[in-house]
């Protein structure tokens, strides 16, 4: 019996493993196939305390690395299913069929970003390609950009985007935005923005970076980056029968500590995260300390 798993290696999986191996809890990290979570496609980050610029695997791979020198161990598995007993603690079985238990687990998987699915989005990623401009607008200053989305976060972009670049294209499927009205209100006075509506990018273009994006319609726009918000999907499937999910499929958790006792949440996996590396880091600092103090050591 294990004293604690945590699914996810982000910011969240990872601050968390230091601050539990540290304590001498001996946490297993179950990364997936690949450590790091989203940050690892983020080419630079800007806004993290401690370092002026730095690229986003880097940055995890020293977390990881610190984590792993205080004692977690890395385990490169994906879990497919998590059962709990609540004498026995919890079962987290991995894909390749192995089973583990632990008195505690710390769900940090996080959500992915959804995918336009379109020819050059896979080639540009971190090429011009982006899915936050908190991360890498600032790379922009001066330049031609475009965001395609319509909803609130969408809106959120463009208008960071707008006081560091040229012009910001927001690209819309539709005639109308589905973000709130005074968002739509801010977005509609920036006179550098302009709106593209009924339009869907249908290609990325470049050699070595993005160049241009081209539509449906037959127009294309020279640019130098696109910020993709239209939406992301929360990783908790192997969750969704154990704790309680809000609407959108996000877990709920009071100060990390899920509708399961044992079970505790973690970064942009949990309901009402502002999905930012430095919050889901903190996150997975507070879930440390819920656990330790469940576990009796704190």
């Amino acid at each position: 019996m294990k004293n604690t798993v945590i699914i996810g290696s982000g910011p969240a999986g990872l601050t968390a493993a230091i601050y539990l191996a540290r304590s001498g809890l001996d946490p297993i990290v179950i990364c997936g196939e690949k450590p790091g979570g989203q940050l690892i496609n983020t080419d630079m980050i800007e806004n993290y305390p401690g370092f002026e610029s730095i690229n986003g695997a880097e940055l995890m791979m020293k977390i990881l690395t610190q984590a792993e020198k205080l004692g977690a161990k890395i385990v490169y598995e994906t879990v497919s299913n998590v059962s709990k007993s609540y004498d026995e603690g919890s079962k987290i079985e991995l894909q390749s069929g192995e089973v583990l238990e632990s008195k505690t687990v710390l769900i940090s998987t996080g959500a992915s970003h959804r995918r336009l699915e379109i020819p050059g989005e896979k080639e540009f990623t971190n090429k011009g390609v982006s899915w936050c401009a908190t991360c890498d607008g600032p790379m922009y200053r001066g330049k031609m950009v475009a965001v395609v989305g319509g909803g609130n976060t969408a809106v959120m972009e463009a208008l960071f985007l707008s006081n560091l670049v040229e012009k910001v294209y927001l690209i819309h499927r539709r005639d109308a935005l589905r973000a709130e009205k005074i968002m739509q209100e801010r977005l509609f006075a920036c006179r550098n923005v302009e709106c593209i509506w009924n339009s869907q990018i249908s290609e990325i273009i470049g050699d070595t970076k993005l160049q241009a994006i081209k539509l449906n319609t037959g127009n294309t726009l020279d640019v130098s980056a696109l910020f993709i918000a239209i939406g992301v999907v929360p990783s908790s499937d192997f969750v969704k029968n154990l704790v309680k999910l809000d609407a959108e499929g996000y877990v709920i958790a009071n100060e990390t500590q899920t509708s399961i006792p044992g079970i505790f949440a973690a970064g942009d996996i949990v309901s009402g995260s502002i999905k930012q590396a430095i919050f889901a880091a903190g996150q997975g600092c507070q879930a440390s300390q819920m656990i330790e103090q469940y576990l009796g050591v704190r």
